[in-house]
């Protein structure tokens, strides 16, 4: 003891010397969390909980522990540091057992050689994934009635959302209607408005605070912009609240058009913000990991979260440990459902960014429903293009005049007037009823210029409306339909413009220095404001994050399938906030269309929030194999789901789609509300597939869920969920799989079938199931040959009772 005390003395005098830049980081300590913890200190009873029960974190117990927690965390940074060398940021108590301090990197390394601490990582960012879905996946009719209609829909499930933060005034989180009692098993609290000093809350949001002690301590939280409260300042956090758990029939009104109701998937459920996100630089790991342990620790019973680590941390031996993941695990643990946006890096393989088997990895779907429009030149030329926007007048044809043409002077050339962004550039008296051409340019992609400013000046010089053509394709260009107020369309086809621009030239007489003489072309602009329903989907968008999964940060390939499910995540409308910056065609809007597997994860989040409230003890793992076996692989033409490709540098093209694109498939929520069969999982079964992973040693799980491996599945294949996936298959393998039946007394006949190179079986061929028991069979796996490719396959359950369950096998068959 007093060679410790000495050395800690010792450490002490160092830590006087640091001068290192300080920077923030996240420690973890021995000693259970509240999740884990069975007891052993003196003085303090056990807090875990099973896995089916609420923590009472209001509980003595709970709280007392809590506090030792803290103190400890507080004793060994006074121990070390000498006060005002050092920030505590955070205390993590309830999911994992640690702190985020601010301290230098030469302190951070005496903080690692300390007694007690397990690990100290330098914190990380983290990123934003960025209304007609609820018709498109049949909740009106095929869901909601059997909840007691939308009003009912979600009755007391709360979602938690670790976001952007929220818009309160909006109409989508209003409680005009039905008003909302108290939840007593919800213990969130609300933040007020530091300007108004109205509480963010109103009954349907039930819980709003913000985190941004990592992002003071890095310098770069402005609070002029990014609002010390839950405010969203950007607007993406109030688009994913309302498309899980916005009002239903709120009329999505811009430029005086109505595009429909827009309505969460399960409009009756309670809305709990964890700001965490912010809009110029996203957010860091530990504020989120402090947002999800509130969260948790409130009583949330869905999380959403529709962001991702830009990258995780390499010092872990595997994707699937991180003070993130591990958080995570633990949230789990507590019976809360988290859905996870599986990323935008697509279409290119592995680069998800959602890697755990205890979360729900949403891919991004393209839905029914498109915005088309064309220019009609007045050769009769018809190009088509994209533009939400109403006609010009019909059977009139106006003259067009180029951005360029029409310039006040030459030395407006600096401005890039051929944006159209600048209206005092251009002359009006020549612009003035006639249909404004300008040309779409790298500025476009960046966001310094933006289609909503383009309708602005045409409207105030006058114009009719407007075309912006596209010359050449810049990369991360992306062509969504805008809402504009003024006749408009985007030609998004580079050889369509190049069709009106040869058609300009043609029809515009100059002089001998260039300027103009006089304008002859002429166009008109269609209505692109009526949406065109196709059955070719569902389709999985081009932008949505593939597999294989990877369990290392080698990229190599894990033996489990991400994404999980396919959700709508294309062209979605859903609330926006006023003051929402992150998209410049929405600024100062109350609504927006959006892409992106951040609108994905809260159509799950909302989905799944429907299943807890039907069947309010089913484990996140119950409702997660709930939503995967009942998915569809089919589009609407009842034909296979294709995928979105490049074809060549920047031509899209469509590809059969495989599990590595959608995971189990599109998501059915009437299916998903009665599955028949559950694959079931919990704490224990995460904790074997970690311990089953080759080359990570039982003291690194040690270190990040203070369990043992007491022991393991044999292979990380064998964890029990609703698919199968086998990335290094030599000779022959087997996988066992458990089903526990949720409905009546039914007999299953089991088939399954595979690409030609693996061979497949399963046994027995049939069972039966009476209510709540559970049966396990086998999927044996042979290499036929070796391709160099997966294979892709499914084992099927069809069930007497009209039951069907599929899973989805995956498989690379070797030699050796």
């Amino acid at each position: 003891m007093v060679a410790m005390e000495f050395g800690y003395k010792i450490l002490m005098l160092f830590s006087i010397l640091v001068l290192g830049k300080a920077e923030v980081y996240i420690v973890r300590v021995e000693g259970e969390p509240v999740i884990s913890y069975k007891g052993g200190v003196d003085g303090f009873e056990a807090t875990v909980v099973e896995s089916d029960e609420k923590m009472d974190v209001n509980s003595e117990k709970v709280t007392s522990y809590s506090r030792h927690l803290e103190e400890k965390h507080d004793m060994l940074l006074g121990m070390l540091f000498v006060r005002g060398t050092y920030k505590k940021l955070y205390s993590y108590r309830h999911l994992i057992n640690g702190f985020a301090v601010h301290i230098s990197p030469e302190q951070a390394e005496i903080l690692g050689r300390a007694p007690g601490v397990k690990s100290v990582e330098r914190d990380w960012k983290v990123r934003r994934l960025t209304t007609h879905t609820p018709q498109f996946l049949g909740l009106p009719t095929g869901v909601w009635p059997t909840g007691g209609g939308f009003d009912k829909a979600g009755e007391n499930i709360v979602i938690g959302f670790v976001d952007s933060g929220i818009y309160p005034h909006h109409p989508s989180f209003a409680t005009y209607e039905e008003p909302y009692g108290p939840l007593p098993k919800y213990k969130g609290k609300c933040e007020v408005d530091p300007n108004t000093k109205r509480s963010f809350c109103n009954g349907k949001i039930i819980g709003a605070q913000h985190f941004a002690e990592a992002a003071i301590a890095a310098g770069v939280f402005n609070p002029e912009i990014d609002f010390a409260s839950p405010l969203d300042g950007d607007g993406h956090g109030s688009h994913t609240a309302a498309i899980a758990a916005g009002n239903n029939g709120i009329p999505v009104r811009m430029h005086g058009h109505e595009f429909g109701k827009a309505s969460g998937m399960a409009p009756r459920a309670r809305v709990a913000v964890y700001k965490a996100l912010y809009r110029l630089f996203g957010g860091f790991v530990a504020d989120v990991v402090a947002a999800i342990e509130q969260a948790v620790h409130d009583g949330v019973d869905i999380l959403n979260l529709s962001m991702s680590p830009n990258s995780p941390p390499a010092t872990t031996k595997t994707t699937f440990l991180n003070p993130f993941d591990a958080t995570l695990l633990s949230a789990v643990k507590a019976g809360v459902f988290v859905a996870q946006a599986a990323g935008n890096g697509g279409p290119f393989p592995k680069t998800l960014l959602s890697y755990s088997p205890w979360m729900a990895s949403v891919a991004a779907a393209i839905d029914d429903r498109q915005y088309k429009n064309h220019l009609t030149l007045g050769n009769g030329k018809i190009l088509p293009g994209m533009g939400l926007s109403p006609a010009t007048h019909a059977n009139r044809t106006f003259t067009m005049v180029a951005a360029n043409d029409v310039l006040l002077d030459s030395s407006v050339m600096k401005y890039s007037p051929s944006d159209c962004q600048r209206p005092e550039v251009l002359h009006k008296n020549l612009v003035e009823g006639n249909i404004l051409l300008c040309g779409y340019s790298f500025n476009f992609v960046v966001g310094t210029a933006s289609i909503k400013k383009v309708s602005e000046t045409a409207k105030s010089l006058g114009a009719i409306g407007f075309v912006l053509a596209v010359e050449n394709v810049s990369p991360g260009a992306k062509f969504d339909p805008v809402p504009v107020g003024v006749p408009g369309i985007v030609i998004t086809d580079v050889s369509k413009s190049m069709e009106l621009i040869d058609y300009y030239k043609i029809s515009t007489a100059r002089d001998w220095t260039g300027r103009v003489k006089s304008f002859k072309a002429t166009g008109s602009i269609g209505d692109g404001l009526i949406p065109i329903l196709h059955k070719s989907a569902p389709q999985v968008a081009l932008f949505s994050a593939r597999g294989p999964n990877i369990k290392d940060y080698s990229f190599q390939d894990a033996d489990l399938l991400k994404p999980d499910i396919l959700a709508p995540g294309s062209l979605i409308w859903a609330a926006w906030a006023l003051n929402g910056t992150d998209e410049p065609n929405y600024l100062g809007e109350g609504f927006a269309m959006i892409s992106g597997t951040s609108m994905a994860a809260p159509h799950i989040a909302g989905i799944a929030a429907l299943i807890k409230q039907k069947h309010p003890h089913w484990s996140p793992a119950a409702i997660k194999s709930a939503l995967m076996t009942t998915s569809t692989t089919l589009d609407r033409a009842e034909r296979p789901i294709q995928a979105q490709v490049y074809s060549g540098s920047e031509t899209v093209t469509l590809v059969p789609a495989t599990p590595f694109d959608y995971g189990s498939g599109h998501v059915n929520p009437r299916a998903a509300l009665n599955p028949g069969l559950i694959f079931d999982a919990g704490y224990e079964d995460y904790l074997g597939f970690l311990c089953t992973i080759p080359g990570i040693d039982a003291q690194e799980i040690k270190n990040y869920t203070n369990s043992q491996c007491n022991y393991t599945l044999g292979h990380p294949s064998n964890l029990n969920t609703p698919s199968i996936t086998i990335s290094h298959l030599v000779g022959t393998q087997t996988v066992t799989r458990t089903v526990t039946n949720v409905a009546a007394e039914e007999t299953y006949v089991i088939t399954a079938r595979m690409a030609p190179a693996v061979a497949i079986e399963t046994n027995p061929p049939a069972m039966t199931l009476r209510p709540s028991a559970s049966r396990k069979f086998t999927v044996t796996l042979t290499v036929r040959s070796v391709t160099g490719s997966y294979s892709f396959g499914e084992v099927l359950m069809k069930g007497s009772r009209g039951h069907r369950v599929r899973i989805p096998v995956v498989a690379m068959g070797y030699d050796r």
